[in-house]
């Protein structure tokens, strides 16, 4: 508890925050803290013991406990290749800095060359505990809600606006090569049938939804829509498919989904869009900094809760809201996920994981839309809910932060 608790500190005690990119990767799933995230760690690793000729990797915490289900050792054995490498999973350790702990060993000649403590902390975010790589750039000097929103007030400017002039000049080509990617991602689930693999059994359902919308009355159509493209995502992320994290791998389906269906319903420009996922982003970023986006950190209000609150600023950003408006979207979005637990049955990222983001996804509608006319009335910020949202995580039993040892996870199938 209290390691978890220093490396949560540690990153509040940031005096700003790094670039929304951070937020939005694009990579393979099932898990951008157990397959992203350990892909990085590995190829900057890699780069920098040139001569090694073989490597080892000991996995800890619920890297070593969920690491088989979401494929760890498979993504670790492909970057290191054509080298052997030797991954160990520790499930004794438990003083360790970090869930997703893992040491990485060069070998030159069956030697020792370097090693490295690297830890996952969530998104496909990296942080080596004895630097081998350059911390990244600090592109906002405010980590709070409160300040963005001074700025907007003062300034008499929008939210992204503010955004697009804290990034780099090519941000908005960032964006919008991660938005082809997420509706690229929606579009071939759509068209997916099959059994996704680990063993479960779980049939893809994203066509079956998409395809059955004919059957339903208008008035039910946008719920259906939502949840089809919600899944679309989530099943290619549990193939292994190509997916953008938002923030996370396990919650890629939720704001890809609610902006797909709005630009289709609507017609909105891809630049909206784009302003959108600014929002939306810098929401992630807020939580990264200030709490978690990592299951194994603060369990799964971290990765679903936090991409609720993204989506839900994203559509208030979409339908013309104030900076007030946008705030208690999110809040209300985290709010009402606090204590939600991280309990993937089989360490797999299919069963709760799915449906979540197709719950979660309409949550956020739901949430816009309480906004638009109750906002005024709020009484909880958006900073103080998201530090509810850490104190939580660090309450919460370490058998609910991704380890399969609790909750839903204790289930036979």
């Amino acid at each position: 508890m209290d390691t978890i608790q220093n490396a949560a500190d540690s990153r509040s005690q940031i005096s700003g925050m790094s670039s929304v990119k951070e937020i939005f990767k694009t990579g393979r799933g099932p898990s951008s803290s157990h397959t992203i995230g350990p892909e990085r760690a590995c190829s900057v690793f890699r780069e920098k013991h040139p001569s090694a000729d073989g490597f080892q990797a000991i996995l800890y915490g619920s890297l070593a406990r969920t690491g088989k289900g979401h494929g760890t050792d498979k993504v670790i054995e492909k970057t290191f290749a054509p080298f052997p490498v030797k991954v160990i999973f520790d499930v004794e350790s438990a003083d360790i800095p970090h869930p997703n702990t893992m040491d990485l060993v060069a070998y030159e000649k069956g030697r020792p060359v370097g090693s490295a403590r690297v830890l996952s902390v969530g998104g496909g975010n990296i942080s080596f505990d004895n630097p081998c790589v350059q911390p990244p750039v600090l592109r906002y000097k405010e980590n709070s809600f409160e300040q963005l929103r001074l700025i907007c007030e003062k300034e008499n400017t929008a939210l992204w606006q503010v955004v697009y002039s804290r990034e780099e000049a090519n941000f908005e080509d960032y964006l919008a090569a991660a938005w082809q990617t997420m509706k690229n991602s929606i579009e071939r689930g759509l068209k997916d049938s099959g059994t996704l693999p680990g063993g479960l059994n779980v049939q893809k359902r994203a066509r079956t939804l998409y395809e059955n919308l004919g059957a339903l009355s208008a008035g039910d159509n946008d719920s259906r829509y939502i949840c089809a493209y919600a899944f679309a995502v989530s099943e290619q992320n549990a193939m292994g498919e190509t997916i953008v994290t938002a923030p996370t791998c396990g919650s890629a389906g939720v704001l890809p989904s609610v902006l797909y269906h709005y630009q289709k319903k609507n017609g909105c420009d891809d630049r909206d869009i784009y302003h959108a996922m600014a929002v939306a982003g810098i929401i992630g970023n807020l939580i990264k900094t200030n709490a978690s986006i990592s299951g194994a950190e603060c369990g799964c209000q971290a990765e679903i809760g936090s991409a609720c609150a993204m989506a839900a600023a994203a559509l208030c950003n979409l339908s013309g809201m104030n900076t007030d408006q946008i705030e208690y979207a999110a809040e209300i979005s985290i709010e009402h996920h606090l204590g939600l637990t991280c309990d993937p049955i089989a360490g797999l990222v299919q069963i709760p994981c799915i449906e979540r983001n197709a719950v979660a996804a309409m949550r956020a509608v739901n949430a816009a839309d309480l906004a638009s006319f109750l906002w005024n009335s709020r009484k909880i910020s958006l900073d103080r809910v998201i530090r509810t949202m850490k104190e939580t995580g660090q309450d919460l039993s370490s058998v609910y932060r991704e380890t399969s040892l609790g909750g839903l996870a204790k289930i036979d199938l």
